[in-house]
């Protein structure tokens, strides 16, 4: 077939001849994947593409390459802001999660907090069910104070003992109303 070499994406692209060994644009921009050129030269342009890469030393061009690649797309979805809007963006996004997480996890404390007595509580009637002659009965009922919105149902065996939490309109740290059921 001869040895027939095709030029580089960039070459190609600005129609010139390609000497692989001296175009500085062949071992960035190979000829397989002629948009990642194509891109890069329409918002940066092939003269400004060719001193920053001579300007650097060769460890660092495919980085750089990268790069442009990288802000060229982001330009081309956003022509003003360019990546500094995607990076904008997934900032506000990682802020408002972190605004959810911490509203979760105080939901979660505060719930921890009103099953913690009510744990307490069960262990309580426990202990009396087995002593009936215990004088425990009265902090029993002083906890039972300190569970207003919980109702406790005896069951006629002396083991079973039952907590429903009626559902209640209640404030989260943030103003928001929830409601827990």
């Amino acid at each position: 077939m001869g040895g027939k070499i095709s030029p580089c994406a960039s070459c190609k692209l600005l129609r010139r001849r390609c000497a692989k060994d001296c175009c500085i644009f062949a071992p960035y921009f190979p000829s397989d994947d002629p948009h990642k050129f194509a891109i890069v030269h329409k918002v940066f342009g092939a003269s400004n593409v060719s001193k920053l890469l001579q300007e650097l030393p060769v460890n660092q061009r495919a980085d750089a390459v990268s790069s442009l690649v990288y802000e060229a797309n982001a330009r081309m979805r956003d022509p003003v802001y360019g990546c500094v809007g995607a990076i904008s963006y997934l900032q506000n996004q990682v802020s408002q999660l972190q605004m959810q997480l911490a509203v979760a996890q105080a939901e979660i404390l505060c719930i921890q907090m009103q099953q913690d007595p009510a744990i307490a509580m069960i262990r309580d009637l426990d202990q009396i069910m087995d002593d009936p002659d215990d004088t425990t009965s009265f902090s029993l009922c002083h906890n039972m104070n300190q569970l207003p919105h919980q109702c406790l149902s005896f069951a006629t065996s002396s083991s079973n003992v039952t907590i429903q939490d009626y559902p209640r309109k209640r404030e989260s740290l943030f103003g928001h109303d929830m409601v827990s059921s």
